[in-house]
């Protein structure tokens, strides 16, 4: 049974006097939750057994609509959601990011310029990286100095927008609507940073990366910069941030930058330079495009939604939260009263549990929780369910990391761009 399939029930004009009309919010926030069950039992001809437990400003997730080009390289993506062209960005629904290692068509797409030449012709003849700045010896690296001179390796390893989840803010935040798609765990194979850095000699003065590509602006303008972002020189140095040049056992694809891109797990997906050509090493916090302003920022301090927030009291937005993600069942499947689910789970760190809620956060029952393949890969869980009575459930995933922090049941510190979401996942289902 497909929700998204149906026909949901439009209010009339007297029900929406009778909201504006209820004299005190609580009465207000009461009318509409019920409103909203009543239109979902009505449109599903079946119960809501735990109906009471419906926390007060959910919406349930069987009323929700999905959102609904000439862009060639986009050409082998599966199924994915396209939030924009200009630059091109795309999500992937929740059910189709099943695999355990993320498939390069099920993959996410966040740019911010225009696609270079290079992800059409997949032709690296002739490209460098130089690694310049506050170091020894400058380096120029070709990709075969790269392959031949440092150890070669493969982790498996999160690469997920820091916008993710950005769709849920109340009110809403500027930038692409990313539900939950905008997350991946793909192989990726290359060298490390720190090696590349090591051999280049960092200086004591080092503070900051800075990352470039080769990605045009949107305007065409060659002095411009569509994205410049770095991270301080400690993240740069850790084992697992990678120079990568290939993906599950092949070349980069075009569109997530071949040829050469880097991936720094833990940290928001703009920190991952695709298209890589040059890694400036600085004695100060990077300034290059989209550092400053509200870009990957978040408030120094608690914000009421809402909030206008100076930029002076914006900081750099650093290590992602710990989340969750069912991905099977998919929302609007009909089940037998006993059923399975499964997803993934991660965090800047390691998951230390998985926990799973059919009666609308009432109360928690433990899933089983695998270990992750190395550091700052995802970890699979499963969970055995069954539901009392025929009906319309939704099930609640949360993960805890290991150092206590668990995901909330709403959207966490608000912030004006919605940065860092990690409010529980749910999906609906209908039990026969």
């Amino acid at each position: 049974m497909d929700f998204e399939d149906k026909q949901l029930p439009v209010a009339s004009d007297e029900d929406q006097r009778s909201v504006d009309e209820t004299p005190v919010e609580g009465g207000r926030r009461a009318f509409l939750k019920g409103t909203s069950l009543a239109a979902l039992t009505a449109m599903m001809g079946v119960g809501i057994p735990f109906g009471r437990y419906l926390p007060e400003g959910y919406q349930p997730v069987g009323l929700a609509h999905a959102q609904g080009v000439d862009m060639e390289a986009m050409a082998d993506k599966d199924g994915v959601t396209i939030l924009n062209e200009r630059p091109v960005n795309a999500e992937t629904p929740a059910h189709l990011l099943d695999d355990n290692i993320t498939p390069a068509s099920r993959l996410f797409v966040r740019n911010n310029g225009m696609v270079p030449e290079q992800a059409f012709t997949m032709d690296a003849s002739g490209w460098t990286l130089t690694v310049d700045g506050e170091v020894e010896t400058p380096l120029t690296l070709t990709l075969d100095d790269l392959r031949n001179n440092y150890e070669v390796v493969t982790r498996q390893l999160i690469l997920e927008c820091g916008g993710n989840g950005r769709a849920f803010f109340n009110p809403g935040a500027s930038g692409n609507q990313w539900t939950t798609g905008a997350i991946g765990c793909p192989e990726w194979t290359g060298v490390r940073l720190r090696d590349v850095l090591n051999s280049a000699g960092v200086r004591p003065s080092a503070v900051y990366t800075a990352h470039y590509g080769n990605d045009p602006h949107l305007s065409g303008d060659p002095e411009k910069e569509s994205i410049s972002r770095g991270v301080p020189i400690e993240k740069a140095l850790e084992e697992d941030s990678l120079i990568a040049f290939g993906m599950n056992g092949g070349d980069l694809p075009g569109i997530h930058g071949f040829p050469l891109r880097l991936v720094v797990p833990g940290y928001p997906g703009s920190a991952s330079q695709k298209w890589l050509d040059r890694i400036w090493v600085r004695d100060q916090v990077h300034d290059g495009a989209k550092m400053g302003g509200y870009s990957y920022r978040l408030p120094a301090y608690p914000v009421a939604p809402g909030t206008e927030v100076p930029e002076e009291d914006m900081v750099i937005m650093d290590t992602m939260p710990v989340k969750s993600l069912i991905t099977n069942p998919a929302t609007g499947t009909q089940v037998d009263r006993a059923f399975s689910v499964r997803g993934h789970a991660w965090a800047d760190g390691e998951v230390e549990a998985v926990e799973t809620s059919i009666d609308f956060g009432q109360t928690w029952q433990p899933a089983s929780l695998g270990a992750p393949r190395n550091r700052f890969a995802w970890q699979h869980f499963t969970a055995s369910i069954t539901v009392p009575q025929a009906g319309y459930y939704e099930v609640w995933v949360r993960a805890t990391d290991d150092q206590g922090r668990t995901q909330p049941p709403t959207t966490p510190g608000w912030n004006p761009r919605g940065y860092g979401n990690n409010m529980i996942h749910r999906i609906a289902v209908v039990a026969a």
